[in-house]
């Protein structure tokens, strides 16, 4: 085809529409086509300067595909026919005054010179550039530029109803899929929830397993509340472990060893057990706390815990305490007057361990022992308001029978809870015959 100028849209877009059905071009790709070259054209026509148009047949280069000239609509695996030519179409600028840009065409074009642009267009080898039969040019045949405009509009029809089925489909699909992903989602929370709960379970009943067994000593009440920090994780650093002496006396160890889970529990265990050996062993109340720090420390030197020893005789209400840097016992006594019994003493894995002294007291009928770890009074991060709150509470709950009033006083400890932590509270209360006075706490060894 020789270049003919052109200086008005409406021919040369009809010259655009006849070189694609002479090549038999798919009506989507002359519609790409037209709007393209329009595009480039209407500027420099606006502007007075004339366009011209070409085309021409190139061989394919051998080992490459049809993508040259874009998606002409065709697909040699659906038994389409081949490619072998390429119909370059050139839109020339004659008086172009700079640069021309090819960008966001509908139809890719190569990268234009300075005064042409040129598509190349994948075709057939039937397509010689001849009218196709029974298809007469010109205006008065079947065939018009109104119709060919009608072709590109249905196929336009065609292309949109086509992505918009697609789109469909794709939501439709996307939606099962979330709806499924969604639902093992579901599931899987439902399987790690049964799996915590199921994990929890187990350690519980090991942590139940290794506290003491309830005791029975007449003259004594006594009760135990434990709450772990993470109800699916309830093993802990709190411990504590009672039993009677030899000679009658009721031993009480609490602990409180550094961090959470099951390796705080076993050094807790260890602290109980080493406890435990030299009570039985019948060594001084004052020395078993350095005693077992000496024992342990070579095998856990990493180990730290918080240790408070209480020795009650339950025929005469004789208490005694030995405390390594744990939290003070508090004694409510049965006409509502407290105290903290404060002794000063340092920790298992504490530069120089033990208790510096021991405190002797004696309790009358009535009185109330609360021994607790920290979790019970520092819950809000400030142990001295803790300890004034643990007073209140003991007061409120003292009437209450011995086997509610631990829990009840970490209930009302725990309303706000700005530092959980394992929380331990034991109660006893002392049912022995009254006295006429109850004696200050003193000091001793």
């Amino acid at each position: 085809m020789t270049d003919s100028l052109f200086r008005t849209l409406p021919p040369l877009r009809r010259a655009v529409r006849r070189l694609a059905r002479k090549h038999r071009l798919p009506a989507d790709v002359r519609a790409r086509l037209v709007l393209s070259v329009t595009d480039l054209a209407d500027g420099e026509l606006r502007a007075g300067r004339p366009v011209a148009l070409s085309a021409a047949h190139e061989a394919i280069p051998a080992g490459t595909g049809t993508e040259a000239g874009g998606d002409t609509g065709t697909d040699t695996a659906t038994g389409a026919e081949a490619h072998s030519h390429l119909l370059a179409v050139t839109l020339h600028f004659p008086e172009a005054p700079g640069p021309l840009t090819a960008a966001d065409l509908p139809l890719p074009a190569t990268e234009p010179s300075r005064d042409s642009v040129t598509w190349r267009i994948p075709v057939s080898e039937r397509a010689d550039g001849t009218l196709p039969a029974g298809l007469p040019d010109g205006g008065g045949g079947r065939w018009t530029e109104m119709r060919a405009v009608e072709e590109e509009l249905r196929a336009a029809f065609a292309r949109t109803d086509g992505l918009v089925a697609e789109h469909r489909r794709l939501k439709h699909e996307l939606a099962e899929t979330n709806a499924g992903v969604l639902a093992l989602y579901v599931q899987l929370e439902e399987r790690d929830e049964q799996l915590r709960k199921a994990h929890g379970q187990i350690l519980q009943e090991l942590e139940d397993a290794l506290r003491p067994q309830p005791l029975t000593i007449e003259g004594l009440e006594l009760a135990v509340h434990y709450a772990p920090a993470d109800p699916n994780a309830p093993t802990g650093g709190d411990h504590y472990d009672w039993f009677r002496l030899p000679d009658g006396t009721l031993h009480i160890t609490v602990v409180d060893a550094l961090g959470h889970g099951v390796r705080s529990t076993r050094s807790a265990l260890n602290v109980t057990h080493a406890v435990r050996t030299l009570a039985l062993e019948g060594h001084p109340l004052k020395s078993i706390l350095a005693r077992t720090h000496e024992i342990l420390m070579p095998l856990d030197p990493e180990l730290m815990a918080t240790v408070l020893l209480a020795r009650l005789d339950p025929a005469t209400g004789e208490l005694r305490l030995a405390n390594g840097s744990h939290p003070p016992a508090l004694l409510l006594q049965a006409d509502g007057a407290a105290r903290y019994l404060e002794l000063r003493g340092r920790g298992i894995g504490y530069p120089l361990p033990g208790s510096e002294e021991i405190l002797h007291t004696d309790i009358d009928a009535g009185d109330l022992l609360i021994l607790y770890t920290d979790g019970l009074t520092e819950s809000r991060r400030d142990p001295t308001e803790g300890e004034l709150r643990l007073i209140e509470a003991a007061r409120r709950h003292a009437a209450k029978p011995v086997t509610e009033i631990p829990a009840a006083i970490a209930a009302d400890m725990h309303t706000v809870v700005l530092h959980p932590d394992d929380t331990l509270a034991l109660a006893i209360r002392f049912t022995g015959p009254p006295r006429p006075g109850v004696p200050a706490a003193r000091a001793g060894t």
